[in-house]
């Protein structure tokens, strides 16, 4: 007995010395160790695609899209119904996700005459590794499949719009805020602010918040080059210009449905909250509200008409 106890002390100072360490200034104890082990344990799980378009009927090119920094992301792009260049909507997973658990939402926007693409962002899918990912990335990564779209003569580049899927929402809230380009955003089930995710993870990996998880989340704004609060939704949303809306489910419990109400608050009513009897997880809950959602695509893209 005395040995066992002997052994499961020595197991406990191993893993308090392989956690993380705040300093004095809230960063972390140099050497890599605490570096590496954050970005570890916030990797996101890199998914196959479980199913293509062609499981859905849909006809789709697979595509390479190039990163500024030279990453490949992979994506689907299928062109719309008609003949001419088509309105657009880029489709952006979650965390941890990829591009087929997207492809719910592409049958009734193909049938209302847009042409969508569907990527990976780097660190998911069939996309390009890179040493962590972020929601920022995640933005960067929007604005390369924009990029994309703006030059294929099949789609009408005056017409983009961006429809994300939690860590890919609070990233298409982002880029509307970098681009002038993006006329509309649907954003699924959005979180109101990263650093209250943040808080949730420590809690479910049995971290304090303070002060190790404060130097934590305080080392990870240091990494990934930005402060929660500027990129929050709560922050972003105010300074879109595009119209947006907000659809969320009423039994989310990752970004419970209080957030999409003060999201909307923080858009001044801009922003509608579109409610759907679902999780966070939105999937086939949205075949219901396809035709509010187009909705609000055509009269975001084509005004006049609507």
């Amino acid at each position: 007995m005395a040995r066992a106890r002997q052994r499961q002390r020595h197991a406990d100072v191993r893993r308090r010395q392989d956690r993380p360490r705040p300093t004095q200034d809230g960063g972390l104890m140099p050497g890599g160790r605490a570096h590496r082990f954050i970005l570890q344990r916030l990797r996101a799980t890199r998914l196959a695609h479980h199913r293509t378009p062609a499981d859905l009927g849909l006809a789709a090119e697979t595509v390479r899209l190039r990163t500024a920094g030279g990453k490949s992301l992979f994506a689907w792009f299928v062109p719309g119904p008609g003949d001419g260049p088509a309105p657009a909507v880029l489709l952006m997973h979650g965390w941890g996700a990829n591009a087929a658990l997207m492809l719910p939402a592409v049958p009734p926007l193909h049938a209302a005459g847009f042409a969508v693409l569907l990527p990976d962002a780097r660190c998911h899918g069939a996309s390009d590794d890179e040493e962590f990912s972020s929601m920022p990335r995640f933005a960067e990564d929007i604005g390369t499949g924009l990029d994309w779209l703006r030059g294929q003569t099949a789609v009408d580049a005056t017409r983009l719009a961006v429809a994300g899927h939690s860590v890919g929402a609070a990233a298409a809230l982002l880029a509307a805020t970098q681009r002038e380009d993006i006329r509309a955003v649907v954003s699924l089930s959005a979180f109101a602010h990263p650093a209250e995710l943040m808080r949730r993870w420590l809690h479910e990996q049995h971290l304090p918040w303070w002060p190790l998880g404060w130097a934590v989340a305080h080392h990870v704004q240091r990494v990934i080059g930005a402060r929660f609060d500027d990129i929050a939704p709560l922050a972003t949303l105010p300074r879109v210009r595009c119209p947006v809306l907000l659809v969320h489910g009423l039994h989310d419990e990752t970004a419970p449905f209080a957030d999409a109400q003060r999201l909307e608050a923080a858009s001044a009513g801009r922003a509608p909250v579109l409610p759907v009897d679902a999780g966070h997880d939105l999937g086939e809950s949205l075949g219901p509200h396809a035709d509010a959602i187009v909705g609000f695509l055509r009269s975001a893209l084509f005004p006049r008409a609507a």
